[in-house]
């Protein structure tokens, strides 16, 4: 491990690269100043236009009208009026994500299981998925999962999903768009704020989530603040279901001038969730709430540090942006045996530490030629990460002698060391003729990775393999919008993304294994009223070959080749203010979201069938009433049935029926109430908060599967009564 050199070299290398650009700006700066002031008088001049830079920057509606794809904020406010614990609970108010539940080994509070449009949820792997613009994953290029996902809901102010039009500037893994979760702001007052929530589930399981933020900015441009949000107590499982879960973050900033802003930001997550696993047809029938696996559990912990300088004129944006993640996971599976052993069981471990380090610089300017106004971006990311894997576990045992199985030896049998080093090279032009807004652009990845990987039996070294693979990939997009009016603009755009091969997909022995590689369409608009809001989207994904992790009923997990996927549908969401129409209903606001998505092989054994674990119809449909200083909020969220057809290999059947381990099989469909009353008053800033309601207001029992080694069945959460407080001095 030599991280400072290396670190060393991309920081020379980026200077290298921007020296020149950030003194061009700066000069840049003056000469235009120059050019204007000269030029105040002539009639012919253009109206004058801001530069938009970091468009991740600052999230809000006005972004959300100009942008040339699909694009979903959720503020604080609105995850808040859901009643949304995690968040899980945030994104599934999002057209085209669809959050599975916890399950398999993504079954703990620690885990995020997040699909777009079709795409395969389990771990999240298909998204660029950010906290503050840095990559939240293990490792961005080998290990892209979420199966810690090192963040709280209650340290987010805004969650931001872009789902077209961003692959030029964030990757690699974005097909399934990009997602950024932006930290609650450093306030400009001195701000005290505490709040505290709670779940409770009918078996008398509780959940609480205390939150606070302290912080505020001085006379001279220096602020800073220090979060914390955590989760802590039993799900609703009954048992071997607690998650113990901190999460901090400390942030600072000092505005060196009108133009010029420099931050800081450390940030420290801790968590561990016990996982009580998938439950047999025939367990599920007996208790679908009881859980059979005393020993599995997930933890894991990330340290993150992050410098960044930006430079904004009015007409040059300079930003770079560096950081450092150090973070670890672990996990505890418990496996039963087969053939001599089918009666035992032994106890699994996998203990992983990642490292990676990052600088993303990145310039833009706005210029005229003409009737016709330029923003060009360039952009650059130096990335470096390692991964240190081993995968260990006890002999077998019987369960019936009361053995403690984390009394026993853990043996390894298998190591792994990757790395990867990679540079992204990007430009676009935004491009302004009138009402339409053209924006071409290109990535270039140079992408270098490898794992050695060793095999041990009793402590002997058994085999050993060094697979590696260079990769250079040119991914161009072209977007297009066009606006209306000042409210309602239209948009198209067409895209390729990239998925490099992972360090478990490098080392597996399945042949013709190689990146990902798709092509995504989109066609829509965006309306953004007085009293209207809506947003609709076709979109269509072509994945030239798709890979997935197949796991068998034992837990050996293979990566194979799905071939050739498809995945298309309509995105649609809407909000009204009924007020608008009659003073009588003054308060009263209907919402209301809707995707349909096709997902289906093209290739194979499975070729014209649906993909797993998807849902075609997804959607909600909601209310909200104000009166004087309460709120009352009630919403339908539904979803129609998913698949688990098993792995499609050569001559496999497709199965709809529900197999004895639960793991196979059909998802019913299902749909839940939920209900929300709050205590909000407007124009009191220091007053209380409180809101209590209802989860699933009527007790549906439905449930999810998992192939994962802990797999089978997986109940969903039953009646759930919540509330939550908080103040602010």
């Amino acid at each position: 491990m030599n991280i400072t050199t290396r670190a060393i070299r991309a920081a020379l290398l980026s200077s290298v690269v921007l020296t020149p650009l950030h003194g061009y700006a700066q000069e840049a700066g003056k000469t235009a100043t120059d050019a204007q002031n000269a030029g105040a008088a002539d009639a012919t001049q253009l109206e004058a236009i801001t530069i938009t830079g970091n468009w991740l920057d600052q999230p809000n509606a006005e972004k959300v009208l100009k942008h040339p794809g699909a694009r979903t904020i959720i503020s604080q406010d609105q995850y808040e009026a859901r009643g949304a614990f995690d968040v899980r609970d945030a994104l599934n108010q999002v057209p085209g994500v669809q959050v599975q539940d916890s399950s398999g080994t993504g079954g703990s509070d620690v885990s995020l299981n997040l699909g777009v449009r079709g795409l395969t949820s389990r771990l999240s792997p298909r998204s660029t998925v950010l906290m503050d613009g840095i990559p939240l994953s293990y490792a961005p290029y080998g290990q892209p999962q979420l199966s810690l996902f090192p963040l709280v809901l209650g340290n987010v102010d805004t969650i931001d999903v872009v789902r077209g039009a961003g692959s030029v500037r964030y990757g690699p893994q974005n097909v399934g768009g990009i997602i950024n979760f932006v930290t609650r702001p450093i306030p400009q007052d001195f701000t005290a704020s505490f709040s505290s929530g709670a779940e409770a589930a009918g078996n008398g399981n509780v959940k609480a989530t205390p939150s606070f933020l302290l912080g505020g900015t001085s006379d001279n441009g220096l602020g800073g603040a220090f979060l914390y949000s955590g989760i802590h107590g039993q799900g609703y499982r009954d048992s071997n279901d607690r998650s113990d879960i901190d999460d901090f973050i400390l942030k600072g900033k000092y505005e060196l001038s009108d133009t010029d802003t420099l931050s800081a930001e450390y940030h420290h997550y801790q968590g561990e969730g016990k996982m009580p696993g998938g439950l047999t047809t025939a367990e599920f029938t007996a208790d679908p709430y009881q859980s059979t696996r005393k020993y599995d559990d997930f933890s894991g912990r990330r340290n993150d540090v992050s410098l960044r300088y930006q430079h904004n004129d009015g007409e040059n944006n300079f930003e770079i942006l560096g950081y450092y993640v150090n973070s670890f996971r672990g996990s505890h599976v418990e496996q039963q045996g087969t053939g001599a052993s089918a009666n035992l069981y032994r106890l699994t471990s996998a203990p992983r530490d990642y490292e990676y380090f990052g600088i993303e610089p990145r310039y833009s300017r706005v210029f005229d030629t003409g009737d016709i106004s330029h923003e060009v971006t360039v952009g650059y990311r130096f990335l470096w990460e390692q991964s240190s894997e081993v995968a260990a576990r006890t002999a077998y045992y019987n369960r019936a002698t009361g053995i403690d199985p984390y009394s026993l030896s853990m043996n390894t049998y298998q190591t792994s060391d990757g790395g990867t080093t990679a540079h992204a090279f990007y430009i676009d032009d935004k491009i302004e003729i009138g009402d339409w807004t053209i924006t071409p652009g290109v990535r270039y990845e140079i992408i270098s990775t490898h794992n050695d990987v060793t095999n041990l039996a009793s402590g002997v070294v058994t085999s050993t393999i060094s697979p590696s693979i260079d990769a250079r990939e040119l991914l161009p997009t072209i977007s297009a919008s066009y606006k209306l009016n000042d409210s309602w603009s239209v948009f198209g755009n067409v895209g390729v993304s990239f998925g490099p091969e992972q360090y478990s997909q490098l080392a597996s022995t399945t042949d013709g294994l190689h990146p990902e590689k798709a092509t995504t369409y989109e066609l829509g608009t965006h309306y953004e009223g007085d009293s209207w809001k809506a947003e609709l989207t076709a979109f269509y994904i072509d994945f030239d070959k798709e890979l997935y992790l197949s796991r068998s009923i034992v837990g050996d997990g293979m990566w194979t080749d799905l071939g050739a996927t498809k995945h298309q549908g309509i995105e649609a969401a809407a909000q009204y203010d009924l007020g608008s129409l009659t003073s009588a209903l003054d308060g009263m606001s209907v919402y209301a979201n809707y995707t349909f998505t096709q997902a289906t092989y093209e290739a194979g054994a499975f070729k014209g069938k649906d993909l797993p674990f998807y849902s075609r119809n997804f959607g909600t449909v909601g209310a909200s009433y104000r009166y004087d200083d309460w709120v009352l909020n009630a919403d339908v969220t539904a979803q129609s049935k998913q698949r688990s057809p098993g792995t499609a290999t050569d001559g496999a059947t497709y199965v709809t029926e529900e197999d004895a381990t639960g793991r196979l099989g059909d998802i019913p469909g299902y749909g839940i109430v939920n209900l929300r009353v709050a205590y909000q008053p407007e124009d009191k800033k220091n007053a209380p908060k409180l809101a209590f309601g209802v989860k699933n207001l009527f007790d549906k029992v439905y449930f999810t599967r998992s192939t994962d080694n802990n797999g089978g069945k997986f109940v969903g959460q039953p009646r759930t009564f919540f509330v939550n407080a908080s103040i602010a001095f």
